[in-house]
């Protein structure tokens, strides 16, 4: 089975310019650059309940600890929230009407919190739409980890942040570019 695509920056862009013309645009936008940004899985991001994300001051955490019930391998982890991800949460929130802790982050046109399942297939018709060939709900996780690796953050910082429990399951991640071999042939 082929690996989702790695996004470059013009294609996220491209992902990005296609949401804000449609329909829900701070929430899908929300949803892709939690995965791009901080690396959940897709079954993660519909997991998440507002309180999960939303502190009781109305900031948003820039910790978020999953649950192992919310987490693919049932292990509990940390998710860190880097600066430009608290911002676009912040803009996402500030449209729900409903900021109840225990409501999904994540909804449907119908109210509901998305499934794993529903969200992947939002996720490949947003790609679909936006003619990027190959990507999948996987793509922002593997672009966030080859992103990582390509700035030269260690592997086993790359496994932690992925909740990976082995090594060699972070390392097949890592999209080896044209980038990363020129700079490596550089440092000689």
């Amino acid at each position: 089975m082929a690996q989702a695509k790695t996004l470059t920056e013009k294609e996220l862009k491209r992902v990005l310019a296609h949401i804000a013309i449609g329909k829900h645009a701070a929430r899908n936008r929300a949803m892709l650059l939690i995965t791009h940004w901080a690396g959940l899985r897709v079954g993660e991001v519909a997991a998440l309940l507002i309180g999960d994300v939303l502190a009781s001051d109305g900031s948003i955490k820039s910790e978020i600890r999953l649950l192992p019930e919310q987490t693919k391998g049932r292990h509990a982890r940390t998710i860190f929230v880097g600066e430009r991800l608290r911002k676009e949460l912040t803009v996402y929130i500030g449209t729900l009407k409903n900021r109840t802790p225990e409501k999904p982050l994540f909804y449907t046109q119908k109210r509901l919190g998305f499934t794993a399942n529903t969200m992947c297939q939002h996720f490949h018709w947003l790609y679909k739409q936006a003619n990027i060939d190959g990507a999948s709900s996987h793509s922002g996780r593997r672009t966030f980890i080859t992103n990582l690796a390509n700035k030269g953050v260690g592997v086993r910082v790359l496994m932690a942040l992925a909740g990976h429990r082995n090594i060699s399951t972070t390392q097949v991640y890592i999209d080896v570019n044209d980038e990363m071999q020129r700079a490596a042939v550089d440092l000689v």
